[in-house]
This record gives C-alpha cells, sequence and structure tokens, in this order.
C-alpha cells in the first residue's frame, strides 16, 4: 500500500507539471498519461515533452517530470529541447525546394558545388541524404568526446571527415553518417546564398508558423528550456555541456517545442510546403546499386506499422532525445522529446502510443470494444456472461458446457498481464475485431463479431 501510495503521489506530481491541450477522449488521455509516467520511471528520465495529431491536427500536447533539476522547474510544454538527427528532414526539405525552384538534382554530384571533396564526382546528393555516399561519420560517439569541446566551422568538419578516403564505393552500402549532412548543409548555403539556418527560417519555420525554433550554433538553451542530463548505468542525473559550437551544423542543430515539430509533421502530411511529387522523393526508400533496398528514404526513416506507412526519425545529442513518426494515411503523428542521454522513454511512448492512435483513426469505438471485452472475460473466469450482451446465435453457443471450461481453463492462467486490440475489419455486415490476451505463461486469441445493433454475434477464445 505504501509503495502504491508512493506511486499516485509521483503520477500527480508529474501530471501536475505539464500544461495540457487536448482534443482525445478523456480515456486515451488517462492512458497516455499513464505511458508517460510509467516511462519515466522504467528509465529515470528527468521529463518528457509530447504532442500528437490526429486527424491532421494537434490533438494533445503535455509535459511530465522536471526539465530542470537544480533548482527544480517543471517541464512545459512551451519549453525547447534539444532534437538532434531529427533535423536532418529539416534539412532533407531545404534541398528538395530548392529542387522545386530548379536550381539543383538529387543527382547532381557533390563536384558540382564542393569539387574539393573525395570522389566528389561520383557522390550525388541524392547519396548523401540517404547515408549512401561512404563519407566517414564525424559523430558516430554517444558521448561528447575531447574534441568536440572546442569550436568548429563546418569546413574544418570537411576539411578532416569528407577529404579521407571513403568507408566504401557511394552506392553501395548505407551506413549512418553525420558528415553527409555537413557536406549537403554547405550545397545549400552555395546555392541559396545565405546561411543555412537564415534559408531555413524564410523557406519551412516561417510558412508553417514554427516560431520557437532555434539554431545552436548562434543560441544555446536557457532557462525558458529544457536542461539536458547525463548519467552512468543507475548513477544520478548529471548536468552534461552541449556539444561545442558548429559541430552539429545541419546534421543536429535544431531546438524546438514538440508542438512546433508536430507543426513540420502537418506539414508533410497536407503537402503545405512540398508538393507531392516532392514529399514522395522525401519518403521512397532509396536502392544500392545491386538493386537491394533500404529502409531510408532522404532525412527519414520509410517501414510500415500495422499496415499503415510510417515515416519515423529519431534524434540524440549531448543531453537530449528525440523521437518523431508519422503515419501519413492517418494524417497522425507523434512527437516525443526527453532530457537525458539514452533516454529509452521517447521510443517506449511512441512504441505504446502507435496502436492505440491507430485504432482510434480507424476504429472510434475501439476502447469501449476493449473495456467490454476485457469485462466479459472477467465473468467467464467466473463462469458467468451478460447474456444480455448477446445475439441469439451467440447466446446458443455459450453453454452451461462452454462456461464451464471456460471458468476451469481462465481460473488457472492467473492475472491477465495484457490485453489489447491487434485488428479491426468489416465482414459479413459486422465489425470484426481481433484481441491479442496475454497471462503469465500462455497468450490466448480472442475474435469478436458485432452487430450494427451492438449485441455481440461472436466472442470466441482460443
Amino acid at each position: 500500500m505504501r509503495a502504491s501510495r508512493l506511486l499516485l503521489t509521483f503520477f500527480a506530481v508529474l501530471c501536475a507539471a505539464g500544461s495540457l491541450a487536448s482534443e482525445l477522449p478523456s480515456a486515451t488521455a488517462a492512458k497516455i498519461d499513464e505511458m508517460a509516467v510509467k516511462a519515466l520511471l522504467d528509465s529515470a528520465t528527468p521529463s518528457v515533452s509530447i504532442a500528437l495529431v490526429q486527424g491532421g491536427k494537434i490533438a494533445y500536447e503535455k509535459a511530465y517530470g522536471k526539465a530542470r533539476l537544480d533548482p527544480p522547474a517543471n517541464a512545459s510544454t512551451g519549453m525547447r529541447y534539444s532534437i538532434g538527427s531529427v533535423s536532418k528532414q529539416f534539412l532533407a526539405g531545404t534541398v528538395l525546394l530548392l529542387v522545386q525552384d530548379g536550381k539543383l538534382s538529387l543527382d547532381d554530384p557533390v563536384s558540382r558545388f564542393l569539387p574539393e571533396l573525395t570522389r566528389a564526382n561520383e557522390v550525388t546528393i541524392r547519396q548523401l541524404l540517404s547515408h549512401t555516399s561512404g563519407y566517414q561519420d564525424y559523430y558516430p560517439q554517444d558521448f561528447v568526446p575531447l574534441f568536440m569541446q572546442k569550436p568548429v566551422t563546418p569546413d574544418g568538419i570537411l576539411e578532416q571527415w569528407a577529404r579521407k578516403p571513403l568507408d566504401f564505393d557511394p552506392g553501395t552500402r548505407w551506413q549512418y553518417s553525420n558528415t553527409n549532412y555537413v557536406v549537403a548543409g554547405r550545397i545549400v548555403e552555395r546555392v541559396s546564398g545565405e546561411a543555412y539556418f537564415a534559408f531555413l527560417t524564410k523557406r519551412i519555420l516561417q510558412p508553417i508558423g514554427i516560431t520557437s525554433a532555434i539554431d545552436l550554433a548562434g543560441q544555446t538553451l536557457g532557462p525558458p528550456d529544457a536542461s539536458g542530463y547525463t548519467r552512468f548505468a543507475w548513477g544520478p542525473a548529471r548536468p552534461v555541456p552541449p556539444e561545442a559550437r558548429g559541430w552539429l551544423y545541419a546534421a543536429g542543430e535544431l531546438a524546438m517545442t514538440a508542438h512546433d515539430l508536430a507543426l513540420w509533421d502537418i506539414s508533410l502530411i497536407e503537402h503545405k510546403l512540398l508538393k507531392p511529387a516532392s514529399t514522395d522523393l522525401m519518403t521512397t526508400p532509396v536502392r544500392l546499386r545491386n538493386g537491394t533496398p533500404t529502409d531510408y528514404a532522404l532525412g527519414i526513416g520509410v517501414s510500415n506499422d500495422q499496415g499503415h506507412p510510417k515515416w519515423s526519425h529519431g534524434g540524440a545529442v549531448s543531453g537530449f532525445v528525440s523521437s518523431n513518426t508519422v503515419w501519413p494515411d492517418q494524417g497522425a503523428a507523434v512527437v516525443v522529446f526527453a532530457n537525458e542521454d539514452g533516454s529509452r522513454a521517447p521510443g517506449a511512448i511512441t512504441g505504446q502510443l502507435a496502436p492505440l492512435l491507430l485504432a482510434e483513426a480507424e476504429d472510434p469505438q475501439a476502447q469501449s470494444a476493449l473495456e467490454q471485452a476485457r469485462q466479459i472475460l472477467d465473468g467467464l473466469r467466473s463462469g458467468k456472461i451478460d447474456r444480455g450482451l448477446l445475439s441469439p446465435n451467440a447466446a446458443a453457443y455459450f453453454t452451461s458446457q462452454v462456461l464451464t471450461d471456460a471458468a476451469a481453463s481462465l481460473k488457472t492462467l492467473g492475472p491477465v498481464e495484457s490485453f489489447k486490440q491487434t485488428s479491426v475489419e468489416q465482414r459479413g455486415g459486422m465489425t470484426y475485431r481481433h484481441f491479442e490476451v496475454k497471462f503469465k505463461n500462455k497468450t490466448l486469441h480472442l475474435n469478436t463479431l458485432l452487430l450494427p445493433d451492438g449485441k455481440l454475434e461472436q466472442y470466441l477464445v482460443q
């Protein structure tokens, strides 16, 4: 009981820490609170900031925990976090705008703009943005090494890393490399005639209403923002200094609120800046020279999630981790920021939110159907069922023998550890739902058929 009271107290404190704007059902919002609080407890992350897009608009935003530990300050949705490599999407966007302007092509060789770089006549802009160029990564470490504690210029990075031999022949392998985006950033500057962040602000940030974004090369996070932390194993969270000026550049230099990153996601979904053809280029995975597919496009990872296309990317810089995921066909997105090195909280929260958001988009009755299915299962563990919920066919199916077998078998499995809907479809004029029920040592599958009048034609546990 004491542990439960402590958990409830911690839950109340964390929820009170954030400001809330929600167009989600209260039950969904409560589930998100539970997910966020559990993720913070499990990972010991000081704070997270979340923004959700549903139906092409921001439906929920909230921050949890402590944005700063000493002196303590609660996290709020108005605070900026470093977004790290999620910045790469914005650079890809600026390149594609220049393609739309007719000022360059994705298949232009790097030598057209930066002829001094290694094998620049063989490497294309497309290969830079898709990490298939062969340029060696200048920042593979998950901490800030000594050399990054002194300022650098983009050309200084290129001098040391983009003029050495390639790690592989262009187009023959996929290997993540921040160096690619420094090269691409310098190309944007040469073509546009402007500093990269100035061009980004004029062509992307201002048109879609992003007002919080800063370039960490020119402005640091301050008291109104989240502070970054690190820890070793389960040691205490310690303040951690950021990379020195210049090291992040176009590969990861942006900081902003979760709200504003969600605006970028909406712009991609609705083609507000990039034409549909440009968005297709940005989100079509590249293939290697031999035809082998990759799961990376231009500044963004591409995969499939429960039958829906998914665009995603994470970011990690000193003291911060970010996750940005978009399901374009559902008009949905999840943005999660955390202020601790290596935090698993953004990934954990996104992973739990995905099926919840997708189910809501496809099946508005998903939550009520899940609750009903679980209540019926609880009754079956005692050999009982409410026949008022059943059609005549289903009522006839649940004989006394079926109820006896249900009680005898389900009681032995112990408490339910997870109960989730895995799919929904229409079949035979009815709504056909599939659920997965996990116990400690067993997993059962439940299928239901719901008639238009709300009666269950089937409740089958297998």
